[in-house]
């Protein structure tokens, strides 16, 4: 595996969407540019106003990374992070991180700081880290993928975010008044990477590709995740009070030791929804529909991510 290295000359292409966070691109821009010129850093910004701008210009940071030799900066919450990550992956640029969203588990997994100055500074002082990258079909995924309640939840919250704003607070009423709604049953015919198949019922299953997020919540396959495997979440069929007091529990980092959910570890798994040719899903945040069957597994290929110099074990 070749690593890139990072030098004082090595240029930054730098995408920030507009619409993620609390805060102002403009201020955020302004801030990193001034952090980027007092360090004498060649450096270009990309913005994203909408939606529908973000695949190409991606694609123009993305070229002028590789003709230039340079490093390209995501800016934005789980779902800008990771088309920004899907773009670099298979060409291994190295690939720097300023968080903007809600929860920012990539960022903090491996210390990048949640301020806009901080990660500047740690872009400056970076080195790349290979990590581990989740697939959906064509998709990836640095944090999790989902289906059922799970990607259900995340729509619910993006209605609230917009009309409360994108707080922590508020993703976290928004889950509570849709779980007490309840959710229908999945029928999920499941095959596991050893050829044994099983048919499950449940309103949820995620995988989980980031041990942060997996210990907070008290999945014991965290430790997995950091050795190579990727973590399934099934909850049994149960009904909207019991599906809050998981939510609890969850909170609390007790969610693995509740007998109404099962966990294990994966490097494979084939689903096929029963009664369905095409399924609701979650990637990192990012609501879509692909058709069945879902094949989960682990890229070969490793993101290049820039992390400061010194980090925790992750």
């Amino acid at each position: 595996m070749r690593i890139p290295a990072i030098t004082d000359r090595t240029p930054y292409y730098i995408v920030l969407n507009v619409r993620s966070g609390a805060g102002s691109a403009v201020e955020c821009r302004a801030q990193m540019q001034d952090i980027l010129q007092k360090a004498g850093r060649a450096h270009q910004f990309f913005l994203v106003e909408h939606a529908q701008q973000l695949a190409p210009i991606l694609a123009s940071a993305v070229h002028a990374a590789c003709e230039n030799r340079g490093a390209l900066v995501g800016g934005g919450g789980d779902g800008t992070i990771n088309a920004a990550a899907h773009s670099v992956l298979e060409m291994g640029l190295p690939f720097g991180v300023v968080p903007q969203g809600t929860f920012n588990y990539l960022s903090r997994t491996y210390s990048i700081p949640s301020e806009v100055q901080d990660a500047t500074l740690a872009l400056l002082r970076a080195r790349v880290r290979p990590i581990q990258v989740g697939v959906l079909n064509d998709r990836i995924f640095l944090v999790n993928a989902s289906l059922g309640l799970h990607p259900h939840l995340l729509q619910e919250r993006d209605a609230f975010a917009r009309q409360f704003g994108r707080r922590r607070t508020v993703a976290l009423w928004a889950g509570l008044i849709t779980l007490m709604k309840g959710y229908r049953q999945l029928v999920l015919e499941i095959e596991h990477e050893n050829g044994h198949e099983e048919v499950v019922r449940t309103p949820t299953l995620v995988i989980g590709n980031n041990p942060l997020q997996l210990e907070q919540i008290g999945i014991s396959e965290a430790e997995e995740v950091q050795h190579g495997q990727l973590a399934a979440i099934i909850v049994r069929p149960v009904g909207a009070r019991t599906l809050l007091w998981l939510a609890l529990r969850g909170a609390l980092g007790r969610l693995g030791a509740d007998e109404n959910v099962r966990s294990f570890a994966l490097r494979h798994l084939i689903v096929r929804i029963k009664g369905a040719d095409k399924v609701k899903v979650a990637i990192d945040g990012e609501i879509l529909w692909l058709s069945s069957p879902l094949r989960f597994s682990i890229s070969p290929q490793r993101l290049m991510l820039m992390v400061p110099e010194i980090v925790r074990s992750a």
